[in-house]
């Protein structure tokens, strides 16, 4: 398993679907995955910061578990299958929960807990970008840094 860090979401163009972006830590690939709108939103709040007037179903889960003492200790993104991609859930309390990655994601910046894949995810769907061009890494970076979840569509209640 590859330590994974969330670069941000984008929405794809001109399908209007939604990514989140990973990168490996100490490493050159990046996985894509397509999320839904509502995951793409949960994730960029959690990025941004931003603290809804009531929680949304990830603040929810999270703070579930703090109600519970259970800790989310880390995302594994186990496999990809005919295009769907999968993940566990791992607790302090050694229960691993299956899960979409999307959901995953977005309750592990709300965490702290650590994110991973499979190196035979990444063998499969990553995508090696070499430091001659990271520029184009940064323009990504840029964007996501002026996107906001409004950008998503609604947000949800």
């Amino acid at each position: 398993m590859k330590q994974m860090e969330v670069v941000g979401v984008r929405v794809e163009m001109p399908s209007n679907q939604p990514i989140v972006l990973l990168k490996e830590s100490g490493g050159d690939r990046y996985l894509p995955i397509w999320i839904g709108a509502v995951e793409a939103t949960a994730i960029a709040f959690a990025q941004q910061g931003v603290l809804p007037a009531r929680p949304l179903t990830h603040d929810l889960f999270r703070d579930v578990l703090d109600a519970l003492g259970v800790q989310l200790r880390a995302v594994n993104i186990t496999a990809l299958r005919e295009g769907i991609f999968f993940a566990d859930l791992v607790f302090s309390n050694g229960v691993e929960v299956s899960a979409r990655p999307s959901d995953s994601i977005a309750l592990a910046l709300r965490t702290g807990a650590t994110i991973f894949a499979g190196e035979d995810v990444l063998e499969e769907a990553g995508v090696a970008i070499p430091d001659e061009q990271e520029d184009e890494v940064e323009k990504f970076r840029e964007f996501l840094d002026n996107i906001t979840p409004e950008d998503f569509g609604r947000a949800g209640s």
